[in-house]
C-alpha cells in the first residue's frame, strides 16, 4: 500500500496510542492537507540520517488524524492515533513536496501478555528508573494498565536515543519489548550523571 510520511527523528508512534503533532513546515503542512482531503493517515517513520531526504528505518507506524486544530497561518496542532506497524518496502518517486513509500503492514496480536514475572520485573525496574530520573508517577494507575498498553507507552515516551527507542519499535512483541525495556532502563538509570545514552545498533 502507498503512504504518504513524516520523518521525524526521536518521534514514535505504537498502535493504539497517540502522538500529539505541531505542523508548521510548508511539506507537512501539504502532507497533512492531502491527509485530511482523503483518509486522514499519516505515516510516522525515523529517518537514519540527519540529512534531507535520507534514508529512512524499514519500521514505521501508520496513524490516523483524530483531534486537529487548523490554525489561521496554515499550521496545524493535531492528535496522530497509531493504527499499525508497517514495514517500507520501497520509497516512491513522486511530484509531492512530501515522500511517500510502499509498504506493507504488520499484523499485530492484540492479546499478548507478559508472565507474571515479566511484568514484576519490568514494574520493579521501571519504579528504580522513575526515581533516579526524578519522574513522579501514578503507580496506582500503572498497575491497572493491560501489558501491552503499559509496554507500549513507556517505549514510546521514554527518553532514550531514536536508535533505541526504534528497537523498541521493532521488537517482535510484547515480551521482546519488556525485556529491551529493562534493559535500556537499567542501563539509562545508572549514568552515574554523565550525558551518554544507550545506543543500539
Amino acid at each position: 500500500m502507498r503512504l504518504s510520511i513524516f520523518p521525524l527523528s526521536g518521534a514514535i508512534l505504537f498502535p493504539e496510542l497517540q502522538l500529539p503533532l505541531h505542523i508548521f513546515e510548508p511539506r507537512y503542512r501539504a502532507l497533512v492537507g492531502d491527509a485530511l482531503a482523503r483518509d486522514r493517515k499519516i505515516a510516522m517513520i525515523q529517518p537514519l540520517e540527519a540529512r534531507e531526504g535520507g534514508p529512512l528505518y524499514k519500521v514505521g507506524c501508520l496513524g490516523k488524524i483524530g483531534e486537529v486544530e487548523a490554525l489561521d497561518d496554515g499550521r496545524y496542532n493535531l492528535i496522530l492515533e497509531g493504527v499499525s506497524r508497517f514495514r517500507v518496502t520501497e520509497e516512491l518517486e513522486v511530484p509531492t513536496a512530501f515522500r511517500q513509500v510502499d509498504a506493507e503492514l504488520i499484523p499485530e496480536d492484540g492479546d499478548q501478555v507478559l508472565s507474571n514475572v515479566e511484568r514484576a520485573g519490568f514494574e520493579r525496574e521501571a519504579r528504580k528508573f522513575a526515581d533516579a530520573q526524578g519522574y513522579s508517577v501514578d503507580w496506582e494507575s500503572v498497575a491497572r494498565l493491560d501489558d501491552q498498553s503499559l509496554i507500549n507507552s513507556v517505549s514510546q515516551i521514554a527518553p532514550f536515543d531514536p536508535a533505541s527507542k526504534q528497537a523498541l519499535l521493532e521488537a517482535p512483541d510484547i515480551a521482546a519489548r519488556c525485556e529491551l525495556l529493562i534493559q535500556l532502563m537499567y542501563f539509562f538509570g545508572r549514568r552515574d550523571g554523565d550525558d551518554d545514552r544507550v545506543t543500539l545498533q
